[in-house]
Parts: structure tokens; C-alpha cells; sequence
């Protein structure tokens, strides 16, 4: 798919995973002469193409430790729905871009990178979506891990043409979040369009590989100039947390526990030490034996069970940590996964599969953990109120 806006754009829309979408890149350039090729990848995904090898022995600990953890919920939608449409029909996944890349370098051409960090589009979307949406997202989550094998063999190729992969996820994803399509189509095909008209204006003429979805949106962008009033640095930002009412409690668990203490130091003086002493005693067992409970039924490492026993207590007054993230660290101390690992997501079958993948290990021993301190907070509040009113 060819679309031509002036006589300095050319866009050409590809399905990401077609032989035939790399061919028409490459006949694309000798036809247009392009002066820059401007590729829908942000700095990020173009690493995962050119350094594979690199990327697939990252430690997952790099990801876990900052905002890199969005790309991994990416990747898990891309990476291996994308894998299984490569073999299936012939092509390696981003093929055509890593072509138009390759043909830049070997004419000298200017390359761009014109999509927006796929990091920044997820954490924005995140933000939008409501506590409903985002359970569903879970949903959509483990079934995009284990359950599509019969969906891709019904897929058309002619048919995805007419949408690439990313956009039909994009559009998927809207559907059951639907507070959030602004962000996962309009706002990158907003995006797109701006970043393509600055390449032309600093480099001349532009040939754009984009997904075949994105067409007709940056289209309509360049074509009104509504490009010309786009603000590149406010789609790049992430809007501030706001405090919920699951924030809101979290909050309140601390206030009453230390209220609890307090109100007995002071109607009680010195003799509510014993009662103190007993509080903090049922405190740290309950909590503490419930989150490390967590982690054993997640096969986790010895030191990761009691890592989450002794954190619980203390991080279940703290709600800006949690005990599976202490539990999860030693866990990745031990057992430390590599992104090879979550690749195989798409191979789990079983929930032996899910104990045996180091990843899914992790994932479910974090997990396990914070349920387990949850729970551990909820039956031990009404019991240290009875022992401390009682």
C-alpha cells in the first residue's frame, strides 16, 4: 500500500510480517529517491530488531528496576503474535522495516525513528483506563500468552494488509478499554504525522514504512496540516498519578494501626505494654506467615519465602512498597531470568510451564507474595483492634 501526500511524502504500509511488504519497501525506494526513510519504530523496538542477541540476554532485573516494564506487557503482544505470524507466512517479524533500514544505510540515506516510545504510550494509556479495564487487561493478558494458537490460523494475510499487527492489537485493545483508544491510535497517529513533517523539513524528501492501520490517519494528519499544530513534548509526557480509593485505604491501614497504638499509650500508660507487645506479635505472624505462604505456593527460592515473611509486616504500613517486590528482588538474586525466558511465554502450555519459565516464576512469586500480605492485613486488622478495644 503506496499513499502519496505531495510530492515529499511517501507512505508505504506494510503487515510487519509480509515477504511481499519488504519488496514493495525496496522498490519503494528506488522509485521515490527519498532524501530520509522514516520508520514507525521508537528507539526502543529499533534495539530489538538490530541487537537481538543483546537483547535477548538482558537480565530481566534491568526492566524490573525502571519504567521498562511496559515493554515487556509490549512485547508479550507483539513479540510472539508477530513470531507466530512470521513462521507461519514466511517472514521475520519488522523484516520490512529492518529492510528500509539496511537500504538507508547502504545509499547514505537519513534515518528517523518517527514512532513514540512504546513505554510512554502504555503507561499514558494505562492512566486512562478505569479499575475495570485494567482486570480485563489481565485477562486479555494471559490469554494473549497461552491462547491463540487456533485465532492465527485463521488469520488472511491479504486481510492483515489492510491492518498490521500492532494496529489490529491497538484496535483489540480499545475494545475492552475503550477510555484508551485515543492514546493507542490517534495520539501515535498524531505523533507519526508530526515527526514525519519534521524529517521533511529538516531533511527533504520523506519515504515513511508504517503499519498498514496507520495509513489513513497520518494521512488525514498531513493532508489538513493538523500535524502543524501537534505538541511532540506533551504526547511524550506521562500525566502524574492521581490517589484513588484503593490509594486512599492502603493509607488508612497505617493510620488506624499506629491510632490503635497510640490511643492505648495514652488511656492506658504503661500498663498497655504487654497488650503493644502482643499486637505487634499477631501483626508480624499473620502477615508475615500469609505472604511467605505466597511465595512457597510460587515455588520460590527458600530465601525469597522468608524474605517475604519478614518484609510483610513492615511494607503492609508503607503502601508505597510491597512485600513481593523484596521477595521478587532475592527471588532475581537466585534465579535470575533472562528476556530468552519470556520469549517462551508463547510456548507455555501447562501450569508446570508456568513454575518451569523463570519469568512466569517471578512474575508469580511478586504476585503471590503481595496476595498473601494483602490478605495477612485484612484478617489481622479486626484482631488487633479486638485485642487492643477488647
Amino acid at each position: 500500500m503506496k499513499v502519496k501526500i505531495g510530492n515529499d511524502i511517501l507512505l508505504v504500509g506494510t503487515a510487519h510480517i509480509s515477504k511481499d511488504s519488504v519488496e514493495e519497501v525496496k522498490s519503494a525506494i528506488d522509485e521515490f529517491k527519498p532524501d530520509v526513510i522514516a520508520v514507525e519504530l521508537c528507539k526502543r523496538r529499533y534495539q530489538t530488531l538490530t541487537e537481538k542477541e543483546k537483547w535477548e540476554n538482558t537480565p530481566i532485573t534491568s526492566f524490573l528496576q525502571t519504567d521498562k516494564a511496559f515493554l515487556i506487557l509490549a512485547q508479550t503482544f507483539l513479540a510472539s503474535v508477530q513470531k507466530k505470524l512470521g513462521e507461519e507466512f514466511g517472514s521475520e517479524p519488522g523484516a520490512e522495516m529492518l529492510a528500509a533500514i539496511e537500504e538507508a544505510k547502504k545509499r547514505n540515506l537519513k534515518i528517523e525513528l518517527v514512532d513514540r516510545d512504546i513505554s510512554v504510550t502504555l503507561r499514558r494509556a494505562w492512566k486512562k483506563m478505569g479499575l475495570r479495564e485494567k482486570f480485563r487487561l489481565i485477562w486479555e493478558f494471559i490469554k494473549a500468552m497461552v491462547g491463540y494458537e487456533e485465532e492465527i490460523e485463521e488469520i488472511d494475510l491479504k486481510e492483515l494488509m489492510k491492518e498490521d499487527v500492532m494496529s489490529a492489537m491497538m484496535k483489540e485493545f480499545s475494545e475492552f478499554a475503550p477510555s484508551v483508544s485515543h492514546v493507542l491510535i490517534d495520539e501515535r497517529n498524531k505523533y507519526i504525522a508530526r515527526k514525519i513533517l519534521d524529517a521533511k523539513e529538516n531533511h527533504g524528501k520523506v519515504l515513511a514504512v508504517v503499519g498498514a492501520g496507520h495509513v489513513k490517519g497520518i494521512k488525514e494528519y498531513l493532508e489538513s496540516e493538523k500535524s502543524l499544530e501537534v505538541d511532540i513534548k506533551e504526547l511524550e509526557q506521562v500525566p502524574k498519578k492521581r490517589i484513588s480509593i484503593a490509594k486512599l485505604f492502603a493509607y488508612s491501614i497505617p493510620a488506624l494501626f499506629f491510632s490503635l497504638i497510640i490511643y492505648l499509650i495514652i488511656t492506658r500508660g504503661s500498663s498497655a505494654l504487654t497488650q503493644i507487645g502482643n499486637i505487634f506479635l499477631w501483626w508480624f505472624l499473620i502477615n508475615g506467615s500469609l505472604s511467605a505462604l505466597g511465595a512457597l505456593i510460587a515455588r520460590a527460592h527458600p530465601l525469597s519465602i522468608i524474605t517475604a515473611f519478614l518484609a510483610a509486616p513492615f511494607t503492609s504500613l508503607n503502601p508505597a512498597v510491597a512485600a513481593g517486590w523484596f521477595a521478587g528482588m532475592v527471588e532475581l538474586k537466585f534465579r535470575t531470568p533472562k528476556i530468552k525466558d519470556f520469549q517462551k511465554l508463547r510456548e507455555i502450555e501447562s501450569l508446570k510451564d508456568f513454575f518451569n519459565n523463570s519469568f512466569t516464576r517471578l512474575l508469580m512469586v511478586v504476585a503471590f507474595a503481595n496476595i498473601g500480605s494483602t490478605v495477612g492485613t485484612v484478617i489481622a486488622i479486626p484482631y488487633i483492634l479486638k485485642l487492643g478495644l477488647g
